[in-house]
């Protein structure tokens, strides 16, 4: 394969290059098949980060070598790539947005291997968050399963106060599970997420945990509530991860929730996605059309 390969994409030229590389060095997984990866879940991918501040893992070097978050546009970016200035501690900071497929596919020849958003999008503004995320990370001696457990008991609770939880693998250890909101008041949000952790954690005390501190989450789940922070981001629905083989952060049924007895039920491939769309289609997209209210006095 050529060093570099000039395409169109969408009626932007790209300069690919170094197809070859691999990046996943315990499967000898490219760049190239990265790529491709992108260019066919882009259709369902896209509708969940489109014109969200977008962070960035990037891996020039592969894998298993150091990464690093990029917040601010990479350089080299075609000047078409579309950004948002966003409000920081160190002042107003341009950001990318993921809107179309040349600009996914710009990242990625860039090695951006993950993609990850915040709970707001530029239609809201920082003030106001559209979704609301949990995140179930295992400590030591937990796994995936025990975070299914901890999922279908959020999920009561989510539907007593008339939210729908939808459910993803984070495509490494643990889940997310997200709601529709119409759009609420951030500290609302983040103050309703905060409130279920902690009564979880002190209702399922041998299971759940609200707080970060890693003495108290050995066998235990942490219901990480401050993920839906404006400052913080979320590996989006479909993004890669840069895992020894490469994982996806992938939709799930709650029929496999609750079914999931190993952690390899729920470990899924790129491969594995793509086939998992042409059967199922998108499984979070109730998450763009059925918005709620979050429930008053959050």
């Amino acid at each position: 394969m050529p060093e570099r390969q000039v395409t169109e994409v969408e009626g932007r030229r790209l300069v690919l290059s170094h197809l070859d590389k691999v990046l996943w060095p315990a499967t000898g997984w490219t760049k190239g098949e990265a790529l491709y990866y992108y260019a066919q879940v882009a259709p369902h991918l896209l509708p969940h980060i489109r014109r969200r501040p977008v962070s960035l893992l990037r891996f020039p070097s592969g894998v298993g070598e150091e990464g690093f978050f990029a917040k601010n546009p990479p350089p080299g970016l075609p000047d078409w790539v579309r950004t948002m200035v966003v409000d920081s501690h160190e002042g107003p900071k341009e950001r990318v947005t993921v809107d179309d497929l040349p600009t996914l596919m710009a990242l990625a020849n860039g090695y951006a291997l993950e993609l990850h958003v915040p709970q707001w999008s530029a239609d809201t503004g920082p003030a106001a968050h559209d979704r609301l995320v949990i995140d179930l990370d295992p400590g030591p001696g937990a796994d995936i399963t025990l975070c299914c457990q901890v999922a279908r008991l959020i999920r009561e609770r989510l539907a007593a106060d008339g939210l729908t939880a939808h459910a993803k693998t984070s495509g490494s250890k643990g889940l997310h599970l997200y709601a529709a909101l119409r759009p609420s008041d951030a500290s609302a949000v983040v103050g309703y997420a905060r409130s279920l952790a902690e009564g979880l954690a002190a209702e399922h005390p041998r299971h759940v945990v609200s707080r970060m501190t890693k003495a108290l989450r050995r066998g235990k789940v942490f219901v990480d509530w401050s993920q839906n922070t404006t400052t913080k981001t979320t590996a989006a629905p479909y993004t890669l991860r840069a895992t020894a083989v490469p994982g996806v952060s992938t939709p799930l049924t709650w029929d496999e929730i609750e079914h999931c007895t190993s952690p390899d039920d729920l470990a899924f491939t790129p491969d594995d996605v793509l086939a998992r769309i042409a059967d199922h289609g998108d499984l979070l997209a109730p998450l763009l059309t059925e918005p709620a209210e979050l429930p008053v006095g959050s």
